[in-house]
């Protein structure tokens, strides 16, 4: 048998590549690690773990379909990314200085147990989680 370690990846169909890439480089300080243009794929290097951006509309993408809408449902309901350090006010002023709006703090459980968590979307409507430390 086997144990789970932790998340290897997670792959985000977009209609619009560059703006979630934008997004998760310059919001969230990933950095790209991979780029396959003849198959519409950008990965992105979260921690230990890999956000894969896959353009809708190129070879990959079009395998799922039309493109996500956020108006009528998304490809995924939410990831989770654990931060550190968890400081709610410098983490709002900065996604308020990217004109990305978030939802209040809130305790929920997550792989570490119960933690501070900040609910945001990104540019084509996927939930994105940033989860503190477990706290007691």
């Amino acid at each position: 048998m086997f144990e789970i370690q932790q998340i290897d990846h997670l792959v985000l169909r977009a209609g619009n590549c560059q703006a979630l890439v934008d997004f998760y480089c310059n919001v969230l300080g990933m950095k790209v690690e991979r780029s396959v243009e003849s198959v519409g794929l950008v990965q992105l290097r979260a921690g230990r773990s890999l956000i894969d951006i896959v353009d809708s509309n190129g070879v990959l993408g079009k395998r799922r379909g039309a493109p996500p809408d956020r108006n009528n449902g998304t490809n995924l309901d939410h990831f989770c990314l654990r931060i550190e350090p968890f400081d709610v006010e410098a983490i709002r002023a900065h996604l308020d200085s990217h004109g990305v709006e978030a939802l209040d703090v809130q305790k929920v459980y997550g792989a570490e147990g119960y933690g501070s968590s900040i609910y945001l979307d990104d540019p084509e409507g996927n939930t994105v989680e940033l989860k503190g430390p477990s706290q007691p």
